[in-house]
């Protein structure tokens, strides 16, 4: 149900990595990517395989051991150290390094080893690193990166320590480690910046954004871009001099230079506070200032990085970040393995939600049918999904191929064959009820009925069903295209291997499944609906609307909930508020009768032009006034936000969700929630289950019940 903007990397990674999975696998197959016929040390290396080709180049093929993707770890780069030994003993007339991994070259380093505490201790640690990088760098031997897939993080890094970069088409390039807190740490951040101009080299590294293999070549940080089948002789002109290497701009030294880089590093500063404040995300600063200070010295910058990196290694915000990331990576294992054999799926309702589900099933390869009463509610959702593709499909012949999987079905004939159907129509029982007796006569055995609803809790829906247990709740969020999450809603009756099927689907579409039990607004919009609702009471109680916002913003929201519940819609908020309140009663902010009149009136938000803000262009018009001489205080902020860790405990305590941790990931991934804080538990952990307790007390005593403690929080630890 609710509208949040999200960060994230807008990039198809899975889809990618299908393309190159197969190309790769194909080329090891028919041995395009044998490394020559004489091994030189083949069984020596754990993580790694050298080889010498008839011209006497070394080949160093990188397959981390047990791991499906290659990254950099300690043991890796001692062990790479090793094998740097052995090639200057050889003096090969070329090294060339890639990766025997499907995935792409490497995926970055290893983050399971972003744990230390003592920026001493990790500072000494990544000079270590430095050293090896610095080594390979200092070669007297022409080294070449040959690169497929992605190639991010400290893997980019190690490929800018070659001479050399021949990237196969398809290939992407990427320094996410901002998304982590931190900034590149193996050399990246001085070797980045005098290979390419630091406008376009900064922009990257402060954003985390990729950018594929043409781009690279554009902007010269790779040589040459090529086919698979053409690696071997492009090696060989890189080797022997016959390749035409990129040129750096005539311009980096001038941008580098100390006066010049004083002023763009300001602007860049500007830019950097309008997306992450410097308060909660440290990392772009840091990096801003370390090129200011050393941009003109590469040596000094070098040594700068591993002291900056260590400092950002032990904030709050990284070790938070990265708690994100392996939140995402448990949640992606929920899924299990395969598709569930979900091949077709039928969506029925082609509003916003229906037809941006269907867009994204069908992004990801699915067969999709989309059904609708009408004909224009379908052009509108085939529209929407034209403009999608055309946005994150890089060719203009893909783009076709899935739209041609996105089928307009006003007969509603695709539910014959479909595996799974998936119910997008309104919220409301009795519509959704008179949906599933059409359809279920006319849906195959096997099929699964999944229902989109946001808040109704499935009991009351499985009613009318002659066969319930089919049915499940598969709860998506608005916008599809970039919340990650699903909730995958079961009941008491539900076909535990449907229930499993479903989970595997959300997985297979490159979404993050939720398990929750069927209650009313689930996990999600439980949470939500009391910070909506308390925004309602502060404008209640003549608080500006742009000083509720920045409250919420201040505290790390990615948007206030008054801007927010203009993205929704107004008629929405009310409807699941009043549904919510009828089951929870006054734990909930009551709805007041203003909000009614104002949707009465048909000031919906942002769909109408007109809520709680006037909406031009996609954006809300804000009175910079207002919001400059905004001064939210410590206890409105808790009134909005405190409540959203007062339902997590609920649902943890009630058993909707069975795990704190996935909770945590479960708002992060499908609301924004700040991710820096690492969820609404852990934010209450950090700050003391006692302290959030007391508070919510005091609250209460001058508020109402609303803030009542749950009693979850005697036990929550």
């Amino acid at each position: 149900m609710y509208r949040w903007r999200a960060r994230r990397c807008d990039v198809d990674r899975d889809g990618v990595r299908r393309v190159m999975e197969s190309r790769i696998l194909d080329a090891l197959k028919d041995r395009t990517l044998e490394l020559g016929p004489t091994p030189d040390t083949s069984d020596t290396y754990r993580n790694f395989k050298l080889t010498r080709d008839a011209d006497g180049v070394a080949w160093l093929l990188f397959d981390r051991a047990n791991a499906s993707a290659n990254t950099l770890s300690e043991e890796v780069l001692t062990e790479f150290d090793m094998v740097l030994t052995a090639l200057e003993a050889q003096r090969p007339t070329g090294i060339v390094i890639r990766s025997a991994k499907p995935s792409g070259f490497i995926a970055g380093a290893d983050i399971n080893e972003f744990r230390g505490s003592d920026p001493v201790a990790i500072e000494a640690q990544i000079a270590r690193a430095h050293a090896v990088v610095d080594r390979f760098e200092a070669l007297k031997i022409p080294t070449v990166a040959v690169i497929h897939g992605f190639c991010l993080g400290g893997g980019l890094e190690i490929a800018l320590a070659c001479q050399m970069r021949i990237a196969i088409d398809g290939a992407r390039f990427g320094f996410p480690e901002v998304m982590l807190g931190l900034h590149p740490g193996l050399g990246g951040t001085a070797r980045f910046t005098h290979l390419v101009s630091p406008l376009q080299a900064m922009p990257m590294m402060l954003t985390g954004k990729t950018i594929d293999a043409r781009k690279a070549k554009a902007i010269g940080l790779v040589d040459a871009v090529t086919e698979e089948r053409h690696v071997r002789n492009a090696v060989k002109d890189a080797v022997f001099g016959r390749l035409k290497r990129a040129k750096p701009s005539p311009l980096i030294p001038l941008l580098n230079f100390s006066p010049v880089r004083g002023i763009l590093a300001s602007r860049m500063v500007a830019e950097a506070s309008k997306q992450a404040p410097r308060e909660h995300y440290p990392a772009p600063y840091a990096l801003i200032d370390l090129w200011e200070k050393h941009g003109g010295d590469r040596p000094a910058m070098l040594k700068a990085e591993q002291r900056s990196f260590a400092r950002l290694m032990v904030t709050t915000t990284a070790q938070n970040l990265i708690r994100v990331f392996f939140l995402r990576e448990a949640m992606k294992k929920l899924a299990g393995a395969g598709d569930g054999g979900i091949k077709h799926v039928h969506v029925i309702g082609a509003g916003a939600m229906g037809g941006d589900i269907a867009a994204w099933c069908a992004h990801q390869g699915l067969r999709v049918t989309l059904a609708d009463m009408k004909a224009e509610p379908l052009a509108g959702a085939i529209k929407r999904a034209a403009d999608l593709y055309a946005k994150i499909v890089r060719k203009r012949t893909d783009q076709r191929d899935t739209l041609d999987r996105l089928i307009p079905d006003l007969d509603g004939e695709g539910v014959r064959n479909a595996d799974l159907i998936i119910e997008a129509v309104p919220e409301k029982l009795d519509l959704k009820q008179k949906v599933y007796a059409g359809l279920e006569p006319r849906m195959k055995p096997d099929a699964i009925l999944a229902t989109n609803t946001s808040s109704i809790p499935l009991q009351d829906l499985r009613t009318s069903l002659t066969r319930p247990e089919r049915l499940l709740g598969l709860h998506f969020f608005n916008p599809v295209s970039r919340l990650q999450l699903v909730e995958v809603v079961s009941h008491d009756g539900v076909d535990q291997e449907m229930l499993k099927r479903a989970t595997a689907f959300v997985g297979a579409i490159d979404r993050l499944p939720l398990p929750v039990k069927s209650s009313p607004g689930f996990l999600v919009n439980r949470a939500l609906t009391p910070y909506m609702l308390e925004a309602m009471m502060l404008l209640d109680e003549k608080v500006e609307k742009e000083t509720i916002d920045a409250a919420a913003e201040q505290f790390g929201m990615p948007m206030g909930p008054i801007e927010l519940a203009d993205q929704v819609g107004l008629d929405i908020c009310m409807a699941v508020g009043d549904m919510l309140r009828s089951k929870f009663g006054d734990l909930l902010p009551p709805t007041p009768a203003w909000l009614r009149e104002k949707v009465n009136r048909g000031e919906l938000g942002k769909k109408t032009g007109k809520g709680f803000y006037v909406w031009k262009d996609g954006k809300a018009e804000k009175s910079s006034a207002a919001a400059a001489t905004a001064r939210p205080s410590q206890e409105m902020i808790d009134r909005l936000v405190l409540p959203i860790s007062n339902v997590c405990v609920a649902c943890l305590r009630e058993g909707i969700v069975d795990d704190a941790d996935v909770v945590d990931g479960a708002m992060i991934f499908g609301t924004g929630y700040a991710p820096f804080r690492g969820g609404p538990l852990h934010y209450a952990r950090s700050r003391g289950p006692d302290n959030v307790a007391a508070t919510l007390r005091t609250l209460a005593a001058k508020y109402g019940d609303r803030f009542a403690p749950d009693e979850g929080w005697e036990t929550f630890t």
